[in-house]
């Protein structure tokens, strides 16, 4: 179809309106007035800084399938209340000073009563100079201080993804700009504002609209958040208890290089030391998962992500005990356990576990619950190593 310049002047100009438009103001004008003041205060602000990131979680976030994003700002999503996006500055139309002028009037006109969200790493050494967001009297801002003075004012800050939880992919070795999570930054401030951690590279979009909706609905206690800030409903269990593979991984069938069938722990596998939900929620739209999809299980949920050396190097499952014999398969009556298994993943006390009757079944099944589990994991120096947990600058 051919435009003619006044049709198509036209066309841009609508377009420009729509793109100018605050999400902060959005569900005024999607229900075409002016909220009354009831309204106004049941709408809670929400504040997205990205700091050190790669801009995957916001995408994430944008691919919510239920409820939608537009949904989620424009619908009731909790009961007489409403989320505003009132600050993105990847998805806001607003730019320089204006984007600028955005964040102070929120933090002005709702301070303690908006929600902090950070996307990101956040890089401290030599005052934050090597992250910038925006200018206050012609002077850089870092990010440092935006995180340091928008969570202390706010009413809960939420770290999406594993960079601001834990500092992830930035904060890996050497990490010259001594790039943290917010938890972290929050330690060395002396910040005790409610904060939760949304893992994962990237997190899925249910985690993040999900926790900030039970946060503003039932508070932290409805959260049940672990040792690590991580809303328990999404990371709880084990992605190994779940994980379709498992089966192969009871039989004793590993695969030893890409393509082949059977459990991924050999090659790097991080599922047994992983918890969250992917096998059960699974990705766009609960199509697929990363394991699912033949790729190991990366970890990036857990505080060591992205671990020392390569991705695909086993680690120590301290809390799987594997079998002695497996289930009879082809004209073997039974199948003693692969000894070169047990040394790939570190195991412990083979000798004396396989001196037993052989059986048609596995010896022994998993019964370690994960308090125990977390005992065990902080107790297990090669696992340490593994996770190399960061010590706090």
């Amino acid at each position: 179809m051919e435009l003619t310049r006044r049709e198509f002047l036209g066309t841009g100009i609508g377009t420009f309106s729509v793109l100018s438009l605050s999400f902060y103001k959005l569900s005024e004008w999607a229900e075409g007035g002016q909220p009354s003041v009831a309204e106004r205060a049941a709408e809670i602000p929400i504040i997205w800084m990205a700091t050190g990131a790669c801009t995957g979680c916001s995408v994430s976030l944008l691919n919510a399938a239920s409820p939608t994003v537009r949904f989620a700002l424009v619908g009731d999503i909790l009961p007489g209340k409403r989320l505003a996006l009132a600050y993105h500055a990847t998805l806001m139309a607003a730019s320089g000073e204006s984007a600028q002028r955005v964040l102070e009037r929120v933090v002005q006109e709702h301070s303690g009563g908006y929600v902090f969200v950070v996307d990101g790493a956040t890089a401290i050494e030599d005052t934050g100079r090597f992250c910038s967001i925006g200018e206050r009297d012609g002077d850089p801002v870092s990010g440092y201080s935006h995180v340091r003075d928008l969570g202390r004012n706010a009413l809960a800050t939420v770290a999406v993804g594993s960079c601001a939880s834990f500092g992830g992919i930035p904060a890996a070795a050497p990490n010259p700009t001594n790039c943290i999570g917010v938890e972290a930054l929050f330690h060395r401030e002396h910040i005790l504002n409610p904060i939760i951690n949304i893992p994962g590279c990237p997190p899925h979009p249910d985690w993040i609209i999900g926790s900030i909706a039970t946060l503003l609905l039932g508070g932290l206690e409805a959260l049940k958040l672990d040792e690590h800030h991580r809303p328990a409903a999404f990371f709880s269990q084990l992605i190994h208890d779940n994980c379709p593979y498992r089966g192969h991984f009871e039989r004793g069938e590993f695969a030893q290089r890409f393509g082949e069938h059977g459990c991924l722990v050999k090659l790097g596998c991080k599922g047994p030391l992983t918890k969250a939900d992917c096998p059960i929620r699974r990705w766009n739209g609960g199509v697929n998962w990363c394991v699912q999809a033949g790729h190991p299980c990366i970890g990036c949920c857990e505080p060591g992500f992205p671990f020392e050396g390569s991705l695909f190097q086993p680690v120590q499952p301290v809390q799987l005990t594997f079998p002695g014999t497996y289930p009879a398969t082809g004209k073997d009556s039974h199948r003693q356990a692969d000894a070169n298994t047990y040394a790939a993943v570190g195991m412990i006390g083979v000798a004396a576990f396989l001196g037993g009757v052989g059986v048609a079944t596995a010896a022994r099944k998993l019964q370690t619950e994960p308090a125990e589990f977390d005992e065990e994991l902080e107790a297990s120096p090669a696992t340490k190593e593994a996770r190399h947990e960061r010590p706090q600058p």
